[in-house]
């Protein structure tokens, strides 16, 4: 090592043992400082350079510092940032226009982070429970599933299965019911006059890639319908491509009443995010009953604008469809006892082990390939959407090899 590469190293732990001291330890890291990205790359601060399979949990599914998005950040930085909702700005109903063009919603409602936009759509469903449905004041009921994730406010954990994520934060919302994922003999009977929305992942992204049973989605949409109940899909992680459709539920071919989107709707440039829904529902609104100083501001609209032009221009979506297919192959291939299994769609992979996944990625980490584990023992797969066939080649190499290598140890 020469004196300049221990300078950076020495650099790199001085900068982790400052995280450690200074920061709180709600997270666990893999401990690799990365100072620059782009594309599907990124580079640590001694010059290492790994490909990254997370895609900051698929907000960057249009590649690190995309140089059109970028663009827009200088333009739009150097003329207005934030108004507040107080006035108008330019750029937010470009942005509604945008997202009705694509998605055929009549409205949407922009927030900063997903969790914000959970919270936005269960305080719609109620609200339209209340005054369209005609459900008792403080009794509507929204039911989610099992093994969820949509984020981490009170509100978000309290209808967690997850024992973690509520440990400690009670006491909890009431008005949820948990019924198993993929069942929708359980979703029927757990439906009550009282109930207004079914809250759901298409696929379970924290879980560990957990695909459902073919025709659930449909079957839950069919099932909604019946009971008056809203299908309310949270896609912040899923959709825009990261299944191989624009948003998973194509997979199934339905539409939902309530739709949830975030992540890479600005690319990663910018915490966006959005619910997406009818005139009648969205309608329940009026102003005062909800809001955000941040949301809709002229620069994070700016910058979803630039992000969705990118996905269609760049033909990101069907990428995802194709690469994925071509990476889940390639992954299959794999023999090995500690896989128990491989699933994905799209470019959104989960690789299952039967022990920890945690070894896995350090491993992973030292060929040149992050990624993360999620639920201990699945290695997510997730890479931006600007993936090459050689790239996944080159990942897939370096995954063959930690599994054999680690099997023998």
């Amino acid at each position: 090592m020469t004196s300049q590469q221990l300078a950076k190293f020495t650099r790199s732990q001085e900068l982790v043992d400052l995280e450690n001291l200074y920061g709180t330890n709600n997270y666990r890291p893999l401990d690799v400082v990365i100072e620059r990205a782009e594309g599907v790359w990124v580079y640590d601060i001694e010059g290492n350079r790994y490909l990254d399979c997370l895609a900051a949990y698929s907000a960057v599914n249009q590649g690190h510092c995309h140089p059109k998005i970028l663009q827009t950040l200088y333009e739009q930085a150097a003329r207005v940032t934030l108004t507040s909702r107080a006035f108008r700005n330019e750029q937010l109903p470009l942005l509604y226009k945008d997202l009705h063009d694509l998605t055929g919603f009549d409205k949407a409602l922009p927030m900063n982070s997903g969790a914000e936009a959970v919270e936005t759509a269960v305080k719609t469903a109620r609200k339209w429970g209340y005054k369209l449905k005609g459900i008792p004041e403080g009794k509507a009921e929204i039911i989610v599933c099992a093994g969820n994730f949509h984020g981490r406010t009170i509100t978000a954990v309290s209808f967690s299965s997850d024992s973690q994520y509520r440990d400690g934060f009670g006491p909890f919302t009431p008005g949820f019911k948990i019924v198993p994922f993929g069942d929708s003999n359980a979703l029927r009977e757990a439906i009550t006059p009282n109930t207004c929305a079914f809250l759901v992942e298409p696929i379970q992204g924290e879980a560990g890639i957990v695909i459902p049973p073919s025709g659930f989605l449909r079957e839950a949409a069919a099932i909604c319908k019946k009971n008056q109940v809203l299908l309310m899909l949270d896609e912040i992680q899923s959709g825009l491509g990261r299944t191989g459709k624009l948003f998973a539920y194509m997979h199934e071919g339905i539409t939902p009443d309530i739709l949830i989107v975030g992540k890479a709707l600005a690319g990663g440039f910018y915490p966006v995010s959005a619910v997406l829904g009818s005139n009648e529902i969205m309608g329940v609104f009026k102003p005062g009953d909800h809001g955000s100083t941040f949301g809709g501001n002229p620069l994070a609209c700016a910058l979803a604008r630039t992000a969705l032009q990118v996905l269609a221009e760049e033909h990101l979506v069907e990428r995802s469809a194709e690469l994925g297919a071509y990476f889940l192959e390639r992954l299959q291939t794999l023999q090995s006892r500690s896989i128990k299994e491989i699933r994905g769609k799209g470019l959104w992979i989960g690789i299952e082990l039967h022990g920890s996944a945690r070894p896995y990625c350090e491993e992973l980490m030292t060929e040149g390939l992050l990624c993360k584990e999620t639920h201990d023992t699945v290695i997510r797969l997730a890479p931006p959407l600007t993936i090459t066939r050689p790239e996944i080649d080159w990942a897939f190499e370096r995954i063959s090899a930690v599994i054999a290598r680690m099997e023998k140890n």
